[in-house]
This record gives structure tokens, C-alpha cells and sequence, in this order.
């Protein structure tokens, strides 16, 4: 592996944002130099439970513009729930996937980088060891962060279109192996606006150790009972909702109008593009929009009610998520019936656009409207700036 790609990730702090080191040294994620390795590309490269993603992007004036991207599922954590070990095919799959996101990087003379892994990485008992290995056969070093700073990052990503119309907004993140929920402060939010956000007003968050990943192990999918089985799940969940003593937050606020949702998840874009009948995902058709939150329910319960080779017909689902995506859609159940709300933002961005926001220094907060979804069709209400990402590119949700 290249010099200029060796131990490329930042120091992890708990605002999210990486922290500045004033000596640059060959092993540093930050490099000036000459010709191409002056260039204004900053790349991140999110390693999950079951996705390895990578973004690069451009800086821009007003956000940034991303220039390429790359998600590969590698099921790092497949077998994690019984085991508590990351599986040797597992780690061979997401090593090569790391490998790939290298080469892109320094195809593109990225000058500034950060790696970070996520639940997989933090409950296996062998992922230091694991850790090690990505660093000695791809040069990369990775940071296993924290529930808190994957919450905060993830809001972060989205906070641009969060409502200033309502007083508290919940950021559902849900992942291969765990859910963070994010409570945020709207009104501290609006009071900012406009103003560099170096730390979102995150009023409370919880970190549930159940993903699509995880979930979907536990509840082997049973043919005969589809109901029972997705009822068992939804039960799953809310145990693990009450045994984090969230289950009461804010709950009157949503009750009385005063919240809505933004999910930031594979699961959501999912469902938002089963809904509108995409015959492909198409980013730029889903992020930002709004959904009205019982048509998202309705949706993924018509999901968890069909049999496998039906999902694995959806063009947006496939073979590979279907058999995980009904884990996603009974979390995304109970949050609703806990928090409801009438409607819901789609958000096919997130942890990997907050990194990026924070490799740039940029937390301008900018709110947006965007589109609303009605009886499978958007109807637009107003343009969007999706923190100046291409709205062409196309990234896998």
C-alpha cells in the first residue's frame, strides 16, 4: 500500500468532528505536498455490520460534492450474535472491500481522511485483532467509535433537513447491529440557524445493540407464522427500548403534533422506494423527501406479510436485503407507535455525510424543503440543497 494511504484516519473526538494535529508526519490522514496531493478531496469510509461504504467528495463553498462512492455488503458481522467473533470469511470480505476503498482514495489524491467502524467491531471479542489485520494489509487505520459518536455524527449528516417547524426532531439510524435514536433540540436548532454547528443539540439518544443484522439471526424467518415471527421481533424491540428507559421520551411532545421523524437508514430509503414503485433505487428521487408515516408503516408491514422470493422480486430489495429488511421494518414499527407522527423524512444520508462535515470544518446549518410522498407519487413542495451533494451521483442506501 502506498505511503500517502498508510494509517489515513483522524483522531475521533466526541463532538464527532476529528481533532487538528499541528505536525504532519507520513503516517498522518492529513498530507500537503505537491502536484496532485494538493487536491481538495476528502474521503471517509464507514464500516458497518453488514455494508462497507466509502464517499469522496469535493469541498464546496456552500457543503461539499461527492465524486465518487463505493458500498460493498460484506456481512462482517454475520454470526456475531452466537459466536461474539467475527468469522474468518466475514473479515476476508470486508478486508477486500477496505482494499478497494483505498485504491479509490489514492486514485483520487484524497488529502484528508477518516475510517471508522462501527458495532461489529465494538462486541467482537477478536476486533482489535481484526483492526489490526485491515491496518497491515490495506494500510488504513481504523477508529471503532462509541454509540455516542455514531449518533452525533449521524444527526450531524441529516441536520439540514430536520423541520424548524416542529420542537423536537428523532433521527432513527438503524444498522446491521445496532439502532441509535437521537433526540434533537429544534428550537436550539432554529436559534442557531445559520451559525457553524460544531455540536448538534441532542436533548437525548440511546443506542439499541439491535440491527437487521443481528435481529434477523435471532428471529430465524419462520414461512408457516410470518405474523408470529414478525410480532416476536417487534416484541424484541421494544424490550430493548424499555431496558434503556427511553420508552417516555418526549412521547407527549409527538402525541401533541410537536415532532416528526427522519430516518437515516437502508431500511427507510428502502421502504420509501417499494412505496413510490422505483424500478431502481435512485437517490436523488428518494433523499429529502417526505412520507407520510402511515404509508411507511403500511409498507413495511405489507413487507413482513409476503414470503421471501416475493421481497427478493422487489427491484429496490433484491436477494441480498430481503432477508434482513423485515428485522429493519419491525424496529421502524415500534418507534412509530411510540413516537407517531404523520409524517416522516427520508434521508439517504447520515454518518458518512457527517464525517465529511467534519473533515471539512463545515456545520452550517441550512434548512431545506423538500418533497412530499402521496399515494406513491412526490409532490414537490420546494427545491432541495442536499448540503451540495450531486444530486446525479447515486449511492446504494
Amino acid at each position: 500500500m502506498p505511503d500517502n494511504i498508510n494509517a489515513g484516519s483522524l483522531d475521533d473526538s466526541e463532538n464527532g468532528a476529528p481533532k487538528r494535529r499541528r505536525r504532519r508526519g507520513k503516517n498522518q490522514g492529513s498530507r500537503r505536498g505537491s502536484g496532485r496531493n494538493n487536491s481538495n478531496y476528502f474521503g471517509v469510509i464507514d464500516l458497518g455490520t453488514n455494508n462497507c461504504r466509502l464517499l469522496i467528495a469535493r469541498s464546496r463553498p456552500n457543503g461539499f460534492q461527492v465524486v465518487d462512492s463505493y458500498s460493498n455488503v460484506v456481512r462482517l458481522g454475520a454470526g456475531l450474535a452466537t459466536t461474539g467473533r467475527l468469522s474468518e470469511e466475514s473479515m476476508d470480505a470486508a478486508v477486500k472491500a477496505i482494499a478497494v476503498c483505498a485504491h479509490k482514495m489514492k486514485a483520487k489524491s484524497v488529502k484528508r481522511w477518516r475510517c471508522i467502524a462501527t458495532q461489529a467491531c465494538r462486541a467482537a471479542s477478536n476486533g482489535e485483532e481484526f483492526m489490526a489485520r485491515v491496518k497491515r494489509e490495506t494500510g488504513l487505520t481504523f477508529e471503532t467509535i462509541s454509540p455516542r459518536v455514531e449518533a452525533r455524527l449521524s444527526v450531524m449528516g441529516c441536520v439540514n433537513i430536520i423541520d424548524h417547524n416542529k420542537d423536537v426532531a428523532l433521527v432513527i439510524d438503524i444498522g446491521g447491529g445496532s439502532t441509535e435514536l437521537s433526540w434533537v433540540d429544534v428550537r436550539r436548532l432554529k436559534s442557531e440557524s445559520g451559525a457553524r454547528l460544531h455540536r448538534p443539540p441532542i436533548s437525548a439518544w440511546a443506542s439499541l445493540p439491535i440491527g437487521v443484522v443481528n435481529l434477523s439471526e435471532l428471529y430465524p424467518e419462520n414461512p408457516d407464522d410470518l405474523a408470529g415471527w414478525y410480532d416476536e421481533m417487534k416484541a424484541c424491540v421494544l424490550k430493548h427500548i424499555q431496558e434503556q428507559g427511553c420508552e417516555k421520551r418526549f412521547v407527549n411532545t409527538f402525541k401533541e403534533g410537536r415532532g416528526h421523524l427522519v430516518g437515516t437508514s437502508g431500511t427507510i430509503t428502502s421502504l420509501a422506494s417499494v412505496y413510490l414503485k422505483l424500478p431502481y433505487y435512485q437517490r436523488n428521487k428518494i433523499d429529502g423527501i417526505w412520507m407520510e408515516t402511515d404509508n411507511l408503516i403500511n409498507t413495511a408491514r405489507h413487507l413482513s406479510s409476503i414470503s421471501l422470493s416475493e421481497r427478493q422480486k422487489e427491484p429496490c430489495i433484491g436477494e441480498d436485503r430481503a432477508t434482513m429488511l423485515v428485522a429493519g421494518c419491525a424496529i421502524v414499527d415500534v418507534i412509530t407507535e411510540l413516537w407517531p407522527t404523520e409524517k416522516t423524512r427520508v434521508a439517504d444520508r447520515g454518518l458518512r455525510e457527517g464525517m465529511l462535515m467534519g473533515l471539512m470544518n463545515k456545520t452550517q446549518i441550512g434548512h431545506k424543503q423538500k418533497n412530499t410522498v402521496t399515494e406513491g407519487k412526490a409532490i414537490v413542495e420546494a427545491n432541495i440543497d442536499p448540503i451540495a451533494i450531486d444530486p446525479n451521483q447515486e449511492i446504494s442506501p
